[in-house]
């Protein structure tokens, strides 16, 4: 059964009509389009890619967060749970199809392949210099430090990760994910950084980690010793299913390695979901993982540690009002770095032209270009996207698209 007609026994209406309270948009389809075309020169040309550009160094440009997407046909190195591909999970089995058409990866024994071909297709757009990140990412571990396959969604393993950085050079970095509480946790960290790996990788709700766990001391001092980040989500979870531990993903759950020197990027600057207020004592308040965020960030202690990175806070249900805060908050964006979260901009009801237009960050003509970009190319999409946005003024500085600066030490 192809997408479109497993779709169709859901009910096109039934979809639209989540999409809709979800804060989602149809506007531009269901589906990525995946045209294979190059992106036509009046498209690479245009004033706006020329304007995104101006003051960004291309070779500083290091998107720091790009997903492996796959199913681990071929022996890849990628695993994605069975309830992914049954009908039986029907919301999962939905994700992943999404998630794949995303990419342009669903040619039947050949997914993992496709997505390495479709993604060096779309850094074509990209100046000479200009890389992506890619991110490994651990099954989850429970408290005894056994891997439980029946509580991960996803996972990509740290060798497959290096080996497609290696594959593309001029192209890739890559992150690794190691779970704290392994019992080689330590040994495959020495491992990840003298293969070149950049940083290390979490999503503690789907991975069973949490932050705050003197668990965590012996790896968070090893990341010190090896000046590796931790690029970690904070907020709600909508994308990975796995052990469901949202409480895991507060931001002030990151003082503990803040405390012990670990240089610490929260991705999506916490900018969907809330959180207990623990500041404010046992028991405090459910407020917006943002404000926590916030407050992490105006700490001034933490002035050289905490750092946000922006991927996904354009998508539809994540802009206001963290999107108009990190915009003003030009004193911040030294310590905001870029990421697409690819291959989620190819996932069009995740994305509404139209309402950055209605809210004013951008104009017509601009979100048309930008709508025409994304048929082709939603990895170089974000990017333009991002650097076309204007609230009352206010851009984000080229330095937010220069992230390279925090993975080899000249911040």
């Amino acid at each position: 059964m192809d997408r479109r007609a497993f779709l169709s026994t859901l009910g096109l209406s039934a979809l639209g009509g989540i999409a809709a309270g979800c804060g989602l948009s149809l506007e531009d389809g269901l589906f990525n389009p995946c045209l294979a075309d190059p992106l036509p020169k009046r498209l690479l040309d245009h004033e706006m890619v020329r304007a995104a550009w101006e003051g960004v160094n291309p070779s500083r440009f290091w998107d720091c967060h790009v997903h492996i997407a796959g199913v681990g046909d071929g022996g890849s190195g990628v695993w994605i749970t069975p309830r992914m591909k049954s009908m039986l999970h029907p919301w999962q089995n939905l994700q992943r199809r999404f998630y794949l058409n995303a990419a342009c990866t669903e040619t039947e024994g050949s997914v993992d392949e496709d997505f390495v071909r479709r993604l060096a297709h779309c850094l074509n757009a990209f100046p000479a210099g200009a890389k992506v990140m890619l991110l490994a990412f651990d099954f989850h571990h429970d408290a005894t430090g056994a891997r439980r396959e029946d509580l991960s969604a996803f996972a990509v393993a740290d060798r497959y990760a290096a080996g497609l950085a290696q594959r593309l050079p001029e192209r890739a970095e890559w992150i690794c994910s190691i779970h704290p509480y392994r019992e080689d946790g330590l040994e495959a960290l020495d491992w990840a950084k003298k293969r070149g790996a950049r940083a290390v990788k979490w999503l503690p709700s789907a991975m069973g980690v949490d932050p705050a766990s003197s668990r965590c001391d012996e790896f968070y001092d090893a990341l010190v010793r090896l000046n590796l980040p931790l690029l970690t989500h904070g907020g709600g979870e909508q994308a990975v299913h796995g052990g469901s531990l949202q409480e895991y993903n507060n931001p002030l759950r990151l003082r503990r390695p803040l405390e012990r020197g670990v240089r610490v990027i929260v991705a999506h600057c916490a900018s969907l979901g809330k959180h207990e207020d623990f500041d404010r004592g046992a028991g405090g308040f459910r407020v917006d993982a943002f404000a926590l965020f916030k407050r992490l960030m105006d700490e001034p202690r933490y002035d050289n540690l905490f750092y946000g990175d922006i991927s996904s806070v354009t998508q539809a249900n994540r802009t206001e009002p963290a999107l108009a805060m990190l915009l003003a908050r030009s004193d911040w964006h030294r310590r905001l770095i870029n990421g697409s979260d690819y291959p989620l901009p190819g996932v069009m009801p995740l994305y509404s032209m139209r309402r950055f237009v209605e809210q004013g960050y951008l104009n017509e003509a601009q979100a048309g270009v930008l709508s025409e970009i994304r048929r082709f190319n939603p990895l170089l999409f974000d990017f333009i996207l991002k650097r076309s946005l204007v609230q009352e003024g206010q851009r984000f500085a080229p330095v937010v698209f220069e992230s390279r600066r925090l993975f080899v030490g000249d911040v």
